[in-house]
């Protein structure tokens, strides 16, 4: 069975009434610069074009959002429009998922996306390469199969993640850290590069306090490790993760509990690593030994240290990031693969970190004007405290 090879792409044009009243068409081409063409494909299999195309055509709604096109299915065909270029890469970019549907990979939005990344990745370095090559690097575990990056980011992690025995990450929440982290380790695991995994993170709340946990040692830091084992069921079996429990080829180890430890043969996992203060950091680095494998993984937007304590990750990968034989990766807001709006609110607490500390430089570049734009803001303060200390 041939994967989807394109019909025709041509330029069409006026031929029809109906084409010469819509007039949105050519002002998009236009305001692009290229040429208006039709992209049309054809696939061999209806069932896996159902799945290119997904429940409702909801792929191919989110193909038109992303990259401005129009895309309409008829039966086993699909018609691009839009502009050349754009149009072009819609194209490559469902014959991408058609392939990996024939695959038996499931296609979801965010296997779109990322076709969508890799095709991008593909026009620049690759423009003659063969349609469907895959460019984005990917890791195997027996219940997932193959599990591709989406986007560049998550590429450079993963192969940063096969050239280094010791790795850090940091970027914001929903871009993979951990979930990639984890089935990386799975793999080393299931192909015999280690003996064992460690899982280790700081057991501090997130602006909260939670007391005493009871239970044992595992009972206790369960709920502190939630997200990893998330991970874990994604990649393994339930059962092959409980038997793995019980043999301790997977360790939970808190991070508070590693002191005096050499971690042989293992790959050992160091998830939320912003939390951990710069003794714990040095004292985690140095567990390394002989075979072993070390992530650390982190968002340094989201400290939850006490005040007056420094972030052990920040400091790490400002001494460590240049150090031959240490990979880093580091991850924007764009880089965001969880739901659309996870994306949108990163960017927005991001805006807004970045207004205020624009402000601050500016209040201590010109500390005249800053006192007169808050001088009513201080005397209406002042006013409120009198008000209160007022005799009743």
């Amino acid at each position: 069975m041939n994967l989807a090879q394109a019909d025709s792409t041509t330029q069409r044009p006026d031929r029809t009434p109906r084409r010469e009243a819509a007039p949105a068409r050519p002002e998009a081409v236009s305001r692009e610069g290229l040429p208006a063409a039709e992209v049309e494909l054809s696939f061999d299999d209806n069932r896996l074009a159902s799945l290119v195309f997904g429940q409702y055509d909801q792929n191919l709604a989110h193909l038109e959002r992303r990259l401005g096109v129009v895309v309409n299915p008829n039966g086993n065909h699909v018609t691009v429009k839009g502009p050349r270029e754009t149009a072009e890469q819609a194209g490559r970019v469902l014959k991408t998922l058609y392939s990996r549907a024939k695959a038996g990979a499931p296609v979801t939005l965010g296997e779109v996306d990322g076709a969508i990344e890799e095709s991008n990745v593909q026009r620049s370095l690759f423009p003659t390469a063969d349609v469907g090559k895959a460019s984005f690097d990917a890791v195997v575990t027996r219940k997932r199969g193959p599990v591709r990056a989406r986007n560049a980011a998550q590429d450079a992690y993963l192969r940063q993640l096969k050239r280094h025995e010791l790795v850090l990450a940091e970027g914001p929440a929903g871009t993979g850290k951990t979930w990639l982290a984890v089935g990386h380790a799975v793999s080393l695991i299931e192909q015999g590069v280690v003996e064992r995994m460690v899982l280790s993170r700081p057991a501090v709340e997130a602006g909260e306090r939670l007391g005493f946990l009871p239970g044992d040692m595992r009972e206790k830091v369960d709920p502190y490790l939630r997200p990893i084992y998330d991970a874990l069921n994604d990649f393994m079996e339930a059962r092959h993760v409980e038997r793995g429990l019980q043999t301790g080829m997977i360790e939970i180890a808190p991070l508070a509990f590693m002191r005096g430890r050499t971690l042989s043969n293992a790959v050992v996992l160091l998830d939320e690593a912003q939390n951990a203060t710069s003794m714990q950091m040095k004292m985690f680095l140095t567990r390394l030994g002989e075979g072993s494998r070390m992530i650390i993984t982190g968002d340094p937007t989201q400290i939850d240290l006490p005040p007056g304590q420094r972030s052990g990750l920040g400091e790490a990968v400002r001494l460590l990031k240049d150090v031959e034989g240490v990979g880093y990766a580091r991850f924007e807001q764009g880089d965001v693969v969880r739901h659309e709006l996870v994306r949108r609110i990163v960017l927005a607490y991001e805006t807004a970190s970045r207004e205020e500390r624009e402000e601050r430089e500016a209040r201590m570049r010109d500390p005249g004007t800053s006192s007169d734009l808050h001088r009513e803001d201080d005397s209406e303060g002042l006013k409120r405290m009198l008000a209160r200390e007022r005799p009743r």
